[in-house]
C-alpha cells in the first residue's frame, strides 16, 4: 500500500491502517483517568506506550489527557487525529511502526485551563504524570526550592486565571480536588531530576504556602495524607521527529500522521511503589516497582545523561550532528567509557545493578546508526541539567579525594560552548555575561551561576577547567 497524504490518521481512518500496525486496544473504550503535563515526544514514546500495554493486558479504561504547557504544536497535531499517533522503533535491522491509542484528549494549559482544572479535580483521574523538562519546574538554583520570583510563578501567585507554572497548575488542581471531595491522587514526576518525587512535593507545597488562600493550611494537611509523590526513573532515547520520520510513518500506515514519534528499542521505567490511589497495571507492561529508585536514578543521571551531555558539547565542537556520529569518531567510545568509569565511582553498590554491563549497553545504544539523535537537542538547557549530571558526582568524588579529569573536561566543554556560541538555555544571557571581564575568572562565575559556590571555591578544580579551556576540545586520555 502507498500513503495517501490527503487522508490523516484518526479514528475514522484507523481501519485503513494495516492490521499489524493498529493499537492492541480500542481507543473508544478509554476515558481520561491519567492527566499528563508535558505531552511531548518523550511521553508519547514512553509512558503512553507502557499504559497501552498495561491496558491491553489488564483493562481499566486508562486513557490519558495530555497537556502542553506553551506551544500548541502537539494540540494541532493530535486533536484532529483523535489523539492517535504512531511510534516507530528504530531497530538496527529496520524500523517497526505502530499506532498508539491511549491519548483521549489534548489540551493547551492556558487555552484549556478550565478543562485542565476540572480533570485535576475529578475523582476519575487518579494519576498525574509529568515530563516538563528540568526547567519546567521553575526551581531556584541556590536552594533547589520553588523560584518564587520567577515571572510565571509570581503571576500565578497573584491570581492569574489559568495557572501558567506547573506548581501553580498542580496546586490549583489539588485545591479544587479537595473542595470536590478530596479523592486521593498520585503525582508522578518523570523528569531527569534526582529525588524527582520529593522535589515535586516540595515545589507544590511551597507554592501553596506562598499563596494567600484561606484554606492553604487545610490543603497542606490533606496533601500529607492523600497525595503521593512517587519517585521514578525513565529511560528511552527519543530524537526530535523530522519530516523524513513523518514521511516514513505515512508510508507504513498508508495515512498521514502529524504526531509521529520515534525511539530506540531500549526502554526502562522504574517506579517507587507508594501510590495513593488506583493506577494502571504497569508492572504487566515491564515497569519495575521498587521501594527505593535512588540507585537507578543516580546511575541514569550520572552515567547516561552525564555522558550524553559531555559528548553533545564535544561533538558540536567537532562538527558532529548526532550521537552516533560522535561514537563513530576515534575518541567517542573511549570518552564515554572513561567518563562513565570516573562518574561511576560516585555511585553506591546496588544489588541487581551491573555497572560494567550498564556502561556497555550505553555504548551500544549511543552507537545505533538508526537513531539519528541530534546532539544539538541534548545540549539544550545545560544550566538546568548540569547540576545533577555533573556537579553532584564532582562534589562527592572531590570530597573523597579522587581525581576528576573527565568531569573537569565536561565542565570545560560546556563552558567553551557558553563562550563561543549562542545558547538555547533559559539563562543564556547570564551565561554570556559570565565571560565579561577576565576570562580566567569565567569558570568561577559560571559555577556560581549554577549554585555551586563550593566548587567555585575549589581552586584545583577551577585550575583544571581553565587548563581544559586552553587546550583542545577533546577530553584527556
Amino acid at each position: 500500500m502507498s500513503a495517501n497524504p490527503t487522508r490523516r490518521l484518526s479514528l475514522a481512518t484507523l481501519p485503513a491502517v494495516p492490521a499489524e500496525s493498529r493499537p492492541p486496544i480500542d481507543p473508544r473504550a478509554l476515558r481520561p483517568r491519567i492527566v499528563h503535563l508535558g505531552i511531548g515526544a518523550f511521553h508519547r514514546a514512553h509512558q503512553a506506550l507502557y499504559t497501552q500495554a498495561a491496558e491491553a493486558a489488564h483493562g481499566g479504561g486508562w486513557g490519558i489527557a495530555g497537556v502542553t504547557q506553551r506551544s500548541r504544536a502537539v494540540v494541532d497535531a493530535l486533536r484532529p487525529q483523535d489523539g492517535l499517533y504512531s511510534f516507530t522503533e528504530r531497530r538496527p535491522d529496520g524500523p517497526a511502526t505502530h499506532v498508539v491509542g491511549t491519548v483521549t484528549e489534548v489540551l493547551q494549559a492556558a487555552d484549556d485551563g478550565a478543562r485542565l482544572g476540572a480533570l485535576l479535580a475529578s475523582p476519575e483521574v487518579t494519576v498525574v504524570t509529568l515530563t516538563v523538562t528540568e526547567k519546567g519546574y521553575r526551581r531556584d538554583a541556590a536552594t533547589g526550592g520553588l523560584a518564587l520570583e520567577d515571572p510565571l510563578v509570581r503571576g500565578d501567585l497573584e491570581g492569574r486565571p489559568a495557572p501558567a507554572s506547573v506548581a501553580g497548575q498542580l496546586a490549583a488542581g489539588l485545591r479544587a480536588r479537595l473542595r470536590a471531595g478530596g479523592a486521593p491522587v498520585s503525582l508522578v514526576s518523570c523528569d531527569n531530576m534526582a529525588d524527582n518525587g520529593a522535589v515535586l512535593r516540595r515545589l507544590v507545597r511551597e507554592f501553596i504556602a506562598a499563596t494567600a488562600w484561606e484554606d492553604r493550611d487545610r490543603l497542606l494537611d490533606w496533601i500529607t495524607g492523600s497525595v503521593a509523590f512517587p519517585a521514578t526513573v525513565v529511560d528511552r532515547i527519543v530524537p526530535a521527529t523530522t519530516d523524513a520520520d513523518r514521511q516514513a510513518a505515512a508510508r507504513a500506515l498508508t495515512v498521514a500522521d502529524q504526531g509521529a514519534v520515534t525511539g530506540e528499542p531500549f526502554t526502562q521505567w522504574v517506579l517507587q511503589d507508594i501510590f495513593a490511589a488506583d493506577r494502571p497495571r504497569w508492572e504487566e507492561a515491564g515497569v519495575r516497582f521498587v521501594a527505593d529508585v535512588a540507585p537507578y536514578q543516580l546511575a541514569k543521571l550520572r552515567l547516561l545523561n552525564g555522558s550524553h551531555s559531555l559528548i553533545a558539547y564535544l561533538g558540536l565542537a567537532a562538527g558532529c550532528e548526532t550521537v552516533a556520529d560522535v561514537l563513530a569518531t576515534p575518541w567517542g567510545e573511549e570518552t564515554v567509557r572513561a567518563y562513565c568509569a570516573e562518574a561511576a565511582q560516585s555511585l553506591p553498590p546496588t544489588e541487581g545493578l551491573d555497572l560494567p554491563a550498564y556502561i556497555d549497553s550505553l555504548v551500544d545504544r549511543f552507537a545505533n546508526p538508526a537513531m539519528h539523535h541530534r546532539i544539538q537537542q541534548i545540549a539544550m538547557d545545560g544550566s538546568q541539567k548540569i547540576p545533577e549530571r555533573w556537579l553532584a558526582p564532582l562534589r562527592e568524588l572531590r570530597a573523597a579525594g579522587r581525581d576528576t579529569p573527565f568531569l573537569a573536561a565536561a565542565l570545560a566543554a560546556w563552558a567553551r560552548r557558553t563562550r563561543d556560541h549562542p545558547l538555547d538555555d533559559p539563562r543564556a544571557e547570564e551565561l554570556r555575561r559570565a565571560w565579561d571581564g577576565p576570562h580566567s575568572e569565567a569558570p568561577r562565575r559560571l559555577l556560581r551561576l549554577l549554585g555551586a559556590e563550593d566548587l567555585a571555591d575549589d581552586t584545583a578544580l577551577v585550575a583544571s577547567v581553565r587548563a581544559e579551556l586552553d587546550s583542545s576540545a577533546r577530553p584527556p586520555r
